[in-house]
């Protein structure tokens, strides 16, 4: 990656779309404009993870990436930007080493849970049409 080139990279889950930015720089990372420092703790861990999986199979991280979440709600976004982070290291540094690390870790980090709510079906005030029974 050449010194003022930029790499767009997204992540979802659920109805979170985050897209990270990632360029040359000395290692500051931002979610929604915020350093990611100043998030809730268990926020805070989940995005460093494949900052740490990154440093250890690289050595210094020297990127800087903005994250910008849209939709959804909160743990869902910390998800997506989690997703959007792994993807933009590995898009930045074309190493299949980390890739490799970072599904062997968990392959969430690079492939984007799929699953979304249920639909509401029609006629009805919920997603299913019989209601499920506990006891049977």
């Amino acid at each position: 990656m050449k010194k003022g080139e930029k790499i767009v990279v997204s992540g979802k889950r659920k109805r979170v779309v985050a897209r990270a930015v990632i360029y040359k720089g000395k290692g500051k990372i931002t979610v929604n404009r915020v350093p990611y420092e100043l998030l809730p703790r268990l926020r805070r861990l989940m995005i460093e993870e494949p900052l740490k999986i990154a440093k250890n199979k690289l050595g210094k991280i020297e990127y800087d990436i903005e994250v910008n979440m849209k939709g959804g709600g909160q743990e869902a976004g910390i998800e997506a930007a989690r997703l959007a982070i792994a993807r933009a290291l590995v898009s930045a540094t074309k190493s299949r080493e980390l890739r490799k690390a970072f599904l062997e870790y968990d392959r969430n980090l690079l492939v984007a849970d799929t699953r979304r709510k249920e639909t509401r079906k029609p006629g009805d005030s919920k997603a299913r049409k019989k209601r499920q029974k506990s006891y049977r």
